[in-house]
């Protein structure tokens, strides 16, 4: 790495709604797949080896800014036609004027990005957001965007997937081959705090089912339930959800909490319920894990990592067994079993400063290439 030292890696992070993950002042939800690369990104900076930008949406910030030691760039308000803003976009890339650039996350963004990397004869790099974009829903549900999509994965220098399923799905739905690095997340140590609340966080979308966590509070009268619950982008029925929350006794509904405030009410959770349909990883598992906040899942488990692990239930879709399960849950010494084996996991598999490594290598390899 020593030559590297004069002339840094210039690396590219693009996802449009991250801005908020770098000024928490700033007014926009966020989810998962924005987390992922607000870490790494973050992480990667503070090695030397490597010099990080971040092209982000308009959210009236100053054209660049640096947060964190990532020149965070401006590009397209993401509120607006995002095809009429494309050039915003490629400005956008054009001034990080990086070796590699890594998206994440389906959109028409994905396109331009790949676009402009063959354009140019940059290298990129594409991570899964999400099972959807894997085992073909999203191709069949968009076929001409979708194409566009596949095309510029296609393109990709290197793939990677977020779980070996989603690795497999892919490989058997458009025969794209990819690589699986877990997700990260920076680990502290554990406070001592009491349990007082059952936890469900994340956005209003369809997908995530959030009307089954209402009936779950109504079906547990005895305990207090607790939803983070930020407007999905685009949802229009977000106030329906709202007021229906309202009307349960037992429950507390929160819009939104701040990224680097969110983790004060894992570490309150006694069980974290997920209602989702669907995922491809999520950080809120992860999040709850590393807090030592055994899982409730209706549905999503990936790779099987809740039963091979021992850190949560999966109710495999069964409503009734879900509810049995929360009963076996808020049972204390069931419970510190799961919490324990599950920060266990976060620790083994997820600590940013391993996974940072990986990407690392990965980029060094591509760099190297380029000669």
């Amino acid at each position: 790495m020593t030559d590297r030292e004069v002339e840094p890696i210039r690396i590219c992070f693009i996802i449009l709604r991250a801005y908020p993950l770098f000024n928490p002042q700033a007014k926009g939800g966020i989810g998962g797949a924005e987390v992922d690369l607000y870490l790494l990104a973050t992480e990667l900076a503070k090695d030397k080896n490597f010099q990080v930008s971040f092209v982000v949406g308009d959210y009236g910030q100053e054209p660049t800014e640096v947060h964190e030691g990532v020149t965070v760039i401006k590009s397209v308000d993401i509120n607006k036609n995002l095809f009429l803003g494309s050039w915003r976009i490629w400005r956008a890339l054009r001034r990080a004027n990086a070796h590699i650039y890594v998206g994440k996350a389906f959109s028409l963004s994905t396109f331009l990005q790949a676009l402009f990397c063959r354009t140019h004869k940059r290298k990129y790099i594409y991570r899964t957001a999400h099972s959807f974009e894997c085992e073909g829903t999203y191709i069949t549900s968009h076929p001409f965007r979708g194409k566009a999509i596949i095309w510029a994965v296609r393109t990709a220098h290197k793939v990677l997937t977020q779980n070996h399923t989603d690795a497999q799905n892919l490989l058997k739905t458009v025969n794209i081959h990819s690589e699986v690095i877990r997700n990260g997340t920076r680990l502290k140590p554990l406070p001592q705090t009491g349990r007082d609340i059952i936890l469900w966080a994340g956005r209003s979308n369809p997908m995530k089912k959030p009307y089954l966590f209402l009936d779950l509070a109504r079906r547990t009268p005895k305990q207090n339930f607790t939803m983070i619950c930020q407007q999905d982008f685009g949802d229009i029925n977000y106030s329906s959800l709202v007021k229906e929350a309202g009307k349960v006794d037992n429950l507390q509904f929160i819009h939104r909490v701040r990224y680097d405030e969110i983790e004060n009410y894992f570490e309150r959770a006694k069980v974290f319920i997920s209602t989702s349909e669907a995922e491809g990883f999520p950080n809120v598992f992860i999040q709850a894990s590393k807090c030592g906040t055994p899982i409730l899942s209706l549905n999503v488990n990936p790779d099987g990592f809740l039963d091979k692990y021992k850190c949560g239930m999966c109710a495999k879709g069964d409503w009734d067994l879900f509810v049995d399960m929360l009963k076996k849950l808020l049972n204390p010494e069931t419970a510190h079993k799961l919490a324990y084996n599950g920060r266990k996991y976060v620790e083994e598999h997820h600590d940013i400063t391993k996974i940072i490594e990986q990407y690392k290598s990965c980029f060094v390899q591509i760099a190297q290439n380029q000669k």
